[in-house]
């Protein structure tokens, strides 16, 4: 009996016995240099509605383009047939409510439904109710009144200039040379592409563009401004 007891207690032992631990894997090797984790986007769309609804990003508008008021009053008596040229969204009209309604996100196509959304930003801007950004005002009426012709540069495409205009003449920017859109159907790989030659267009034309405001650095990159003005936008961005 005792014989058959310790048989089983060691059976049980070997039945019972830890198997062997895998070896924990090795760490990860380091990034040299570290990455940086990019900021949440839910916490940057917060911050971006805390941001306009605070009333900072209309000072920061301010503090952007008012330095254009005093470059054109000085520059604009000293040089023949001067210009100013100004991108149109979120430069010289706001399209915060669209933007809102699709949660920052670039919804193109689709019936523009306010202000729940989603809202489709081509039927908006055909809508033509994007609100005026006033500092851009103050600037355009300055240079307006110091005799510098006025010219638009939009990526918006030749299809909605009716929609544009309209929308334009609403807000109070009137007695402008021109508003040049892109062509419809026209395929750039960054703004700075049509915008550029549209610019040594101007210039071709006999004036001395002193200044071009816009709020991406593809509205202002490619030369053929004495100065430029870049103005905040945290909402997006266009290559």
């Amino acid at each position: 009996m005792i014989a058959r007891i310790a048989a089983a207690v060691a059976a049980a032992s070997i039945a019972f016995a830890p198997t062997a631990v895998a070896s924990p894997p090795a760490p990860p090797s380091p990034i040299i240099p570290p990455p940086v984790q990019p900021a949440n986007i839910g916490d940057l769309k917060t911050e971006a509605r805390a941001y306009y609804g605070s009333g900072a990003y209309l000072t920061d508008l301010q503090q952007a383009a008012w330095p254009a008021i005093p470059w054109i009053i000085e520059r604009a008596p000293l040089v023949d047939r001067p210009a100013v040229v100004f991108d149109i969204d979120e430069t010289s009209l706001s399209n915060y409510e669209a933007l809102k309604a699709n949660d920052f996100g670039r919804i193109v196509a689709g019936p523009c439904e306010l202000p729940g959304g989603p809202c489709g930003l081509q039927d908006w801007d055909l809508l033509a109710e994007s609100t005026l950004i006033p500092p851009t005002m103050d600037v355009f009426n300055t240079a307006k009144d110091r005799g510098a012709a006025i010219f638009f540069i939009t990526g918006r495409p030749e299809s909605q200039r009716a929609a544009t205009e309209r929308n334009l003449a609403d807000v109070g920017y009137t007695g402008y040379s021109r508003l040049i859109m892109k062509p419809t159907g026209g395929h750039f790989g960054s703004a700075a592409d049509f915008k550029a030659p549209a610019r040594q267009s101007i210039s071709a034309d006999g004036y001395t563009i002193i200044a071009n405001m816009g709020d991406q650095p593809s509205d202002l990159d490619g030369g053929f401004a004495e100065r430029t003005f870049l103005l905040p936008n945290p909402f997006y961005r266009i290559p």
